[in-house]
């Protein structure tokens, strides 16, 4: 019983992980931009579909195509953030989601039109299928690969914003815009490397969830609301809330599924409503 739930554990984490690449960006772009983007689903997708044609049409390996996701998906959101979404940084909340849900529903009319409706086959390569043994227990190889990606890409973000030029750069952007660019900080450029990083980091975990999340063209909508909860329990913002909170939104879903597959899906939301009602702010957001 006890390998049972370890096991369950295990499987909740690394879904956990998957959540904290994709939400990631979403955080940094609403907590630290202010900018409501609910497309930021449709960027995952585009990694997605990316890694899928890559290896079925252009025969790349699997490994291969992950850092070609996260630049390709990454230089396609400068383009998008120059050309549409800095027109409404200064527009209010409720124009920022009608302008982004709507291009999400013009991401999801064109994958449809292009790939069609069906789920996208990915046969992942010999050596990550399978499961190991550590310490007496059989964990999956595929899933101990998403948890090292997810705790480096952890290092790598939490060092890039607490040890970097560049990271000092975004928080006094976000700090106080006006006085940062009287130090001579393009604030417009800082924010735009931002988003940039957060929606190559989309494409990344999309086309690191395809075996797990699946892939299709509703892709966007089905796990907006798993990405939403993840940054509002973890607090805008917040690097280590972020991936504490999709840490928990991934135990408690797989728990919720595995002991209780009637109420399964209820549990995320009752732990997100029990956990706003503890800290409005999410658990490790800053205080409004």
């Amino acid at each position: 019983m006890m390998s049972v739930g370890l096991g369950i554990l295990f499987d909740g984490l690394a879904y956990g992980m998957l959540l904290f690449l994709i939400s990631i960006g979403l955080s940094v772009t609403m907590g630290l931009m202010g900018f409501v983007n609910l497309a930021h689903g449709a960027f995952a997708m585009f990694g997605g579909y990316l890694a899928t044609v890559l290896m079925q049409q252009a025969g790349w390996p699997f490994l291969a195509t992950l850092p070609a996701a996260f630049v390709v998906v990454a230089l396609a959101s400068v383009l998008v953030e120059r050309v549409l979404y800095r027109r409404l940084y200064r527009r209010g909340p409720l124009d920022q989601v009608l302008f982004t849900i709507g291009l999400t529903f013009m991401a999801v009319a064109g994958i449809t039109w292009i790939f069609g409706p069906s789920q996208q086959p990915v046969v992942l390569p010999d050596f990550l299928q399978g499961q190991t043994r550590v310490m007496g227990l059989d964990f999956g190889i595929y899933r101990l690969f998403l948890i090292a990606v997810g705790v480096a890409v952890t290092a790598a973000v939490v060092l890039g914003i607490e040890r970097t030029r560049f990271g000092a750069m975004v928080r006094a952007a976000v700090d106080n815009p006006i006085m940062a660019t009287g130090l001579g900080i393009n604030v417009g450029g800082v924010f735009a490397v931002a988003f940039a990083l957060g929606s190559g980091l989309a494409g990344l975990g999309g086309a690191l969830g395809i075996q797990i999340l699946g892939l299709d063209p509703s892709f966007p909508l089905k796990y907006l609301v798993f990405f939403l909860i993840v940054v509002s329990v973890g607090g805008l913002g917040s690097v280590s809330g972020t991936l504490l909170a999709a840490c928990l939104v991934g135990v408690f879903d797989v728990f919720g599924k595995y002991y209780l597959p009637q109420v399964g899906a209820f549990i995320i939301y009752a732990v997100m409503v029990g956990l706003l009602m503890w800290r409005p702010n999410g658990l490790l957001g800053k205080r409004a």
